[in-house]
């Protein structure tokens, strides 16, 4: 069974830091690049991070840029998000994704199920 569990939301003032995990089991993680979205209420979600499936390539939303950093550990089929300088607009839930498109263009995408971050004195 594919699962993406993330983890390590809650609540932060603003400054502060959190580091989500993204645990994924049922399918060869390093196989799949990766990425971080999140969505505030009345909004459409958003990229905000992504790293391809060895790690040597990553990207990032300009939103974000210097101030969240995306990882990962294959051998622990595991994604990061670690979160500085947190600011009130950064709140919102936020979502792993694994995608792999094979030679045959098939694709596979997986996501989680999210987890909330509060940012707010």
């Amino acid at each position: 069974q594919v699962q993406l569990v993330e983890s390590g939301g809650g609540l932060v003032q603003p400054g502060g830091s959190l580091r989500l995990s993204c645990a994924a089991s049922g399918f060869t993680f390093s196989d799949y690049a990766v990425s971080w979205y999140r969505q505030a209420p009345g909004k459409e979600r958003e990229l905000v991070a992504a790293m391809a499936r060895n790690g040597d390539t990553t990207n990032y939303a300009d939103y974000v840029r210097g101030q969240f950093s995306i990882s990962r550990d294959n051998a622990k089929n595991t994604l990061y998000l670690q979160m500085n300088s947190l600011k009130p607009e950064d709140a919102a839930v936020y979502y792993c994704r694994a995608l792999r498109l094979t030679v045959t263009m098939r694709k596979y995408d997986y996501w989680g199920q999210g987890t909330q971050v509060t940012v707010s004195s």
